[in-house]
Parts: C-alpha cells; sequence; structure tokens
C-alpha cells in the first residue's frame, strides 16, 4: 500500500472511499502537473520549477510528498553533483491512464474553442489514442514509454518559452528525459 496519511477532516467518514484516498496523495495543487511532467520527461527540480513556476518550497514539498508515498523516486543526479532526478515509480506509472483522462477531459469541456495543443499516438500503431488512454487501432492502453507526443500544430510557437515548453514543441516519446542537457537547465 502507498503511504497514506490520515484523511484531513473534509474527508471525514470517507475512510473507505478509493477516491478520496487517492485524492489525498495526488489531489493538492500542482500535484497532478508534477506528475504530468514527470510522464512528459522531466526529471530535475529546476525543469519543474521553470515549467510549471510553482513557488520553490511548495514544488519542493510536493515532490517531497511524491517521494514518500511512493509515486517518484529520487536517485542522485550523474550530471550535477549534490542535486537530485525524479522517476515515477511503478505505482506512478500506473496513474497514465488516470492523467491522460484528466488531459483528454480538460481539452474537451475546459479549454473552450482553443482544444487540446498536442496529440497522444500509440507508437505501435501510429494511432491516435482515444479519451482513456486506449489506442483506438489495437484496443490497448499502451504504457507511457510507447506514446508519442507532439505539438498538433508545429507552426504555432507554444505559450511558454522554457526550455521544457521548448522541448514539448517536439515530437518524443514520453518518459524520455525533457530537457536535453544542453537546454541549460540543471
Amino acid at each position: 500500500m502507498l503511504g497514506v496519511g490520515v484523511l484531513p477532516k473534509t474527508y471525514a467518514g470517507q475512510g473507505d472511499c478509493s477516491i478520496a484516498r487517492a485524492l489525498e496523495i495526488v489531489g493538492e495543487r500542482w500535484t497532478l502537473l508534477i506528475l504530468r511532467d514527470a510522464f512528459f520527461g522531466v526529471r530535475r527540480f529546476n525543469a519543474f520549477h521553470a515549467h510549471l513556476d510553482a513557488p520553490r518550497t511548495v514544488l519542493s514539498a510536493r515532490l517531497q510528498s511524491l517521494v514518500d508515498t511512493g509515486l517518484l523516486e529520487r536517485r542522485a543526479d550523474p550530471q550535477h553533483a549534490g542535486r537530485s532526478l525524479y522517476d515515477l515509480t511503478p505505482a506512478g506509472l500506473a496513474l497514465w491512464p488516470a492523467v491522460y483522462a484528466l488531459g483528454a477531459w480538460g481539452a474537451r469541456f475546459a479549454c473552450g474553442d482553443e482544444g487540446p495543443r498536442v496529440f497522444f499516438r500509440h507508437e505501435l500503431c501510429g494511432r491516435p489514442l482515444g479519451d482513456t488512454a486506449r489506442c483506438e487501432t489495437c484496443g490497448r492502453v499502451p504504457d507511457p514509454s510507447e506514446v508519442i507526443i507532439g505539438p498538433l500544430n508545429p507552426a504555432i510557437p507554444p505559450a511558454r518559452r522554457d526550455p521544457v515548453a521548448l522541448g514539448l514543441a517536439r515530437q518524443h516519446r514520453l518518459l524520455d528525459q525533457l530537457p536535453p542537457v544542453e537546454a541549460g537547465i540543471g
């Protein structure tokens, strides 16, 4: 079982509810965006910070919470002494369909006429994923490492100009590390 504390008072009487338990782990502000970025390939604190603009203390607390609950693993960064890399654990990877479905819902119902800015396709089939992260061709929910993300319209520059956003403006496989080392975020 993942490390879960006592449910907050607002969830009183909900201790047997799996959604309440899940929200205890991933329901705080910034947490799902950190997980999204981890799926996109962000690994370093400074890259999370540059892309999310979350306050450093909040980001540090959320990353520590994700490590404590077993969704992320922190390990030494071999390229930067004294710094860490964050990797999704099997429990974190298991959130892929939920994170994807929440993004698909947001693109459909919360983005107005803008809709989604990126596409996701199953690398093996070459076909797009449906709203539940299921490949429309083979019917599987592919492992994140089998999913390609890219901009729907490469001619439209990303809304943000940080190195992570610029890295996301190119097609790449989920979980492949972003940004490249030469992009300058350590």
